[in-house]
């Protein structure tokens, strides 16, 4: 059985070219150098309406994964009504530890939508902590490459994750750094959701053969 393959778009010109190029699924983002931050309610809405795919939203308003609560919380209820009802969220409080009392204070506006919880475990100071804390407040997804580093560095991690998710209940999304040469040794480990975000691009923007060279692999 293939792999989940979940692309990062910026728009819906881009959301199109991953959904012709085999996507399952979508990260809907703004600002690409800061991780991926908040997309405005527009955006959300004009991707919806150019595919099909499952698009997660991300709700992150800071690149240093801190959370305002207030603030967050009106974001989900712009975006939900904009059509969004799939998330990515996750925040760390000020000792770099998962902030478990803010993540489910913004969770609670989800209403019950699915959510990955994303790469604010691999800048925790204690990541195994991190990811208990992350698959304790309810993600279906956790987004990790299992260290700051990228996927390099991280593989060790990732492959004993991909061993113990369906015990933990959710399912392991390696992203960040990852590159086409570590994906048959993480499907080995089990490993078998896949988010890329550089790797699908070309020129600045999503293509299609960038995608379906990703999409051939994890098939």
């Amino acid at each position: 059985m293939g792999a989940l393959l979940e692309v990062i778009v910026l728009d819906a010109a881009e959301a199109e070219a991953a959904q012709q190029g085999g996507a399952d699924r979508l990260e809907l983002v703004r600002e690409l150098l800061a991780d991926g931050l908040t997309p405005d309610p527009a955006t959300v809405r004009s991707v919806l309406a150019a595919t099909d795919l499952p698009v997660r939203v991300m709700v992150r308003d800071q690149p240093d994964f801190a959370a305002d609560i207030d603030a967050l919380r009106r974001r989900v209820g712009e975006l939900r009504a904009a059509g969004a009802q799939e998330f990515v969220l996750g925040f760390l409080d000020d000792y770099d530890q998962v902030d478990v009392g803010a993540t489910r204070d913004v969770v609670a506006e989800l209403a019950g939508c699915p959510w990955t919880f994303h790469r604010a475990v691999d800048h925790s100071a204690q990541y195994r902590l991190a990811w208990d804390h992350a698959v304790s407040l309810g993600p279906d997804t956790v987004l990790t490459a299992g260290s700051p580093g990228g996927v390099d560095e991280g593989l060790a991690d990732l492959r004993e994750l991909a061993a113990r998710q369906d015990i933990d209940g959710v399912t392991l999304l390696v992203g960040g750094g990852l590159r086409q040469e570590h994906v048959a040794d993480l499907r080995a480990a089990g490993a078998r959701a896949f988010h890329i975000g550089t790797g699908a691009r070309a020129d600045g923007s999503v293509r299609a053969d960038r995608v379906r060279s990703w999409r051939d692999l994890t098939a």
